[in-house]
């Protein structure tokens, strides 16, 4: 293609639609069976080791196979955030246009919080599947983007015993990207560059951090005010996006892929490959790895996901807890951009103690800090800890109503699949 014919290829314009945004008010408290498969669909030791070491974690209780056989678990049990990258698809009823999801074609989409319930493990052999919907929708305008539309998304993960495994409240902001181009809130960034020194005091911090694991946290012995510890990420690169990919986010419904697969994806959702300075079309997705795609929408570089800083933050958490505790809750913000080249720290508090029924919690504050001293994901979290008088650390109850959506679900795709069957021997 000639260099002329390079420029004169634009994106596209797209603005919200009116229809979409009444659309999204409507669905508020409509379930949808997930139909779309993620990367991976049934845990297996490979697939938990992989997804762990893909934001850092090297855990024991999530990466070896035969460690997890002398714990309370009896075996490996996967990360906390594991569903990002592990959901097998349902069979479902067709979905009646009335249903349907908006598609905001065209239009920029990114995390800024979320909030978890963790009620069971995935264990060895376990698939996952999911539902989902949304719970609140709700139109801004801010300087930066113009129209803004805040959707908090709720998706249920649950197992092939119909058991919810956990719960998860995505809050997305849906952006024009031609307005934050023009806008440009943000100044330029200098890139971050590093001498040795500074990669040193980075990797003292990595020397020194400490995982609990079979020394066992108890709830008597946890004070209020006591530190998390500190816990370094960083400096953020690209290889890191790359690895956190082949460790198991998929990012469906997108499904970034190559070759002819990319051709039948660009027939399927073409507003989302977007012509990169070759005219070549590409992925709107490599905001994350690609900063001249990042600046032509007025921002300084790339950046990463917001559900690999939530990986971080559980990392931090899980290490802190030991194998016998239990991560019960976990809500984070996304306030601002981790560029290429930005490390963070991790560091956290206890806040309080408290005892509920049969279940000993602890809450504790944490964020991550940027290099620029900006705290760029405050969490809050709740752990469940064994007590030295009862000894187990007792899990939470996953909600009923969720429970039973999950089986009806899990029921009608067995329906289906047996009419599948039955079909394919007429």
């Amino acid at each position: 293609m000639s260099s002329s014919q390079t420029t004169e290829t634009k994106p596209e314009i797209y603005t919200f639609r009116e229809e979409d945004i009444q659309r999204a008010r409507d669905l508020v408290g409509v379930y949808h069976a997930v139909t779309q498969r993620e990367q991976y669909t049934r845990a297996t030791p490979d697939i938990m080791r992989n997804f762990a070491r893909s934001y850092g974690d090297d855990n024991p209780l999530f990466v070896d196979e035969e460690y997890g056989l002398d714990t309370r678990w009896g075996g490996q049990i996967a990360p906390p955030m594991i569903n990002i990258g592990l959901t097998k698809d349902l069979l479902a009823d067709p979905v009646p246009k009335e249903q349907r999801r908006p598609s905001f074609r065209g239009i920029h989409v990114f995390v800024s919080g979320t909030t978890t319930d963790w009620y069971r493990p995935v264990f060895d052999g376990d698939t996952l599947y999911s539902f989902q919907g949304f719970e609140n929708v709700e139109l801004k305008e801010s300087e930066f983007a113009g129209r803004s539309l805040i959707v908090t998304r709720i998706h249920v993960q649950f197992n092939q015993r119909a058991e919810v495994v956990q719960t998860q409240r995505v809050i997305t902001i849906h952006t024009e990207r031609h307005e934050s181009k023009k806008r440009k809130k943000y100044d330029a960034i200098e890139p971050a560059s590093y001498t040795p020194e500074d990669i040193a005091k980075i990797d003292e911090i990595y020397a020194a951090e400490v995982r609990r694991g079979a020394n066992t946290r108890y709830f008597e012995d946890v004070e209020v005010g006591a530190s998390l510890g500190t816990m370094a990420k960083g400096p953020l690169t690209t290889t890191d996006m790359v690895v956190f990919h082949s460790g198991g986010y998929g990012f469906a419904p997108y499904t970034p892929s190559s070759s002819r697969l990319t051709y039948k994806n660009r027939q399927r959702i073409a507003p989302f490959y977007i012509p990169n300075e070759q005219g070549i079309p590409d992925v709107a997705q490599r905001i994350h790895w690609d900063s001249e795609y990042a600046r032509s929408i007025g921002l300084p570089a790339a950046y990463d996901y917001g559900m690999m800083r939530d990986c971080w933050l559980s990392h931090f958490l899980t290490d802190w807890i030991g194998d016998e505790g239990w991560l019960e809750t976990m809500s984070s913000q996304m306030r601002k951009f981790n560029y290429l080249g930005d490390t963070h720290t991790f560091t956290g508090e206890v806040v309080g103690k408290r005892v509920e029924g049969d279940r000993y919690l602890v809450d504790v504050e944490l964020r991550g800090t940027s290099q620029r001293g900006e705290v760029t994901c405050p969490a809050t979290a709740t752990i469940s800890l064994p007590s030295r008088e009862t000894g187990l650390a007792v899990l939470p109850t996953a909600p009923v109503d969720l429970e039973r959506v999950a089986a009806k679900m899990l029921k009608r795709s067995g329906e289906l699949r047996a009419e599948k069957r039955r079909a394919a021997q007429a």
